[in-house]
């Protein structure tokens, strides 16, 4: 596994390959995007068995303002989603992979939304996107379940289990997620319009149980996507499928990859 720092809009971002020996033999990659309080320790791992299980390479990495990435520099602004993928993903693809890399994006929560985005913003650029717990839009559950964070992160030790994950980044990383998705004017968000925009395979995933969305947002996904669109609700399970019904959701993204 190499890993380092490249910069990005004079940003120092942090990256990890996963058996990237696996790149002599095959043009595909996988590329794990995290979660709006994530980085690349906090999906444990399973991008390493994903990836051994489909002996495809894998990159992970710490978005700005996250893990070993350089902190936020200024508060985040209601598009920051869209500004990563259009301004900060293709620098960060063109600098680590090969031109002719087929890119499978695998993203969670946040990390899916923006998996959505730059397959919109950039088709001929995307092989593939596996979404979980994307968002597409805010709804009452998402902005409560957001707001609840701010006392467990403050009173309850979140703040120093995160540490662990961001260092120095911490504190800003969590209000550059909840000071954003708890801002009313946050509610007007909304990227289904891009939907239509897809023209790659799809594989959407969801807890029945999610704490920060209902199945409206499969629903969306399914009725605008006109590309292939495998939806899969998994039962009795929360906002983090890839931990709470780990086999299952590995065996769900490895059939699909294979499929491709």
């Amino acid at each position: 596994m190499n890993s380092g720092f490249i910069k990005v809009n004079n940003k120092n971002i942090f990256y990890k390959f996963i058996n990237s020996e696996f790149f002599d033999n095959t043009d595909d990659v996988l590329i794990f995007l995290h979660e709006g309080l994530g980085s690349i320790g906090q999906w444990k791992e399973f991008p390493q068995k994903l990836s051994d299980n489909l002996k495809i390479p894998a990159l992970v990495y710490d978005r700005y303002g996250y893990g070993k990435s350089d902190g936020l520099s200024e508060s985040r602004t209601l598009n920051y989603l869209e500004e990563d993928a259009e301004n900060f993903m293709p620098q960060i693809f063109n600098k680590l992979l090969k031109p002719n890399s087929k890119k499978i994006l695998i993203g969670h929560s946040d990390g899916g939304s923006l998996a959505i985005l730059y397959a919109a913003m950039f088709p001929n650029d995307t092989k593939a996107i596996i979404t979980e717990a994307a968002h597409l839009f805010v709804e009452e559950i998402t902005y409560n379940g957001v707001k609840k964070m701010y006392g467990i992160f403050y009173e309850k030790n979140l703040k120093k289990r995160f540490e662990k994950y961001h260092g120095e980044n911490t504190v800003s990383m969590f209000h550059g997620w909840h000071d954003v998705w708890t801002n009313p004017n946050y509610f007007s968000w909304n990227i289904e319009k891009y939907l239509k925009l897809i023209q790659c395979p799809v594989l959407a995933i969801q807890g029945d149980k999610d704490e920060y969305g209902t199945l409206k947002q499969l629903e969306s996904l399914k009725n605008n996507i006109k590309s292939p669109c495998q939806i899969e609700i998994i039962k009795d399970c929360g906002h983090i499928p890839h931990f709470e019904a780990e086999k299952e959701v590995k065996n769900i993204m490895t059939n699909f990859i294979m499929n491709l």
